[in-house]
């Protein structure tokens, strides 16, 4: 499992011109699913997405995570994350999981990640195309991959 966390002052999904999702101050999440993504990659990334500290505290150092500022999470499927382009200039998703499993695994991230934080995370809609809009606060965006903890 791999996503793309950016930390927000605000972001929406727009779909088919009406408003799906918003959120104010917190993170825009972009997850991507691989066919071997256990229950255990979703629950050790929401953990971390829920923990890291990358909100500013009273002295404007990154001291304080989403759960601490009370802020909000809009959680949005993105199987492209999962791109590969090392041959050519089309790219390969070989490795990002089919819709059937993509599906299953985007629910219950959803649902672990609302858990972890404690209020409803905010979604878009699997498989639509979606407008998505965010101001990023920082600019701050990390990258998390469960395959690979090191980063």
């Amino acid at each position: 499992m791999r996503v793309v966390i950016q930390r927000v002052s605000e972001a929406s999904v727009t779909i088919d011109e009406e408003l799906k999702s918003s959120i104010k101050q917190g993170l825009l999440v972009l997850a991507g699913f691989e066919t071997d993504d256990k229950d255990e990659d979703l629950e050790w990334t929401c953990k971390k997405i829920t923990q890291l500290r990358i909100f500013n505290d009273l002295n404007g150092v990154m001291n304080l995570s989403v759960k601490d500022i009370e802020g909000e999470i809009l959680a949005v499927s993105q199987f492209t994350l999962h791109a590969k382009t090392r041959k050519g200039n089309r790219p390969s998703y070989i490795n990002a999981a089919p819709p059937d499993i993509s599906i299953r695994l985007y629910h219950l991230f959803v649902e672990t990640l609302s858990e972890n934080l404690g209020i409803k995370v905010q979604t878009g809609e699997f498989g639509a195309h979606m407008v998505v809009r965010l101001i990023n606060d920082g600019p701050v965006t990390i990258i998390i991959d469960s395959k690979n903890k090191d980063l």
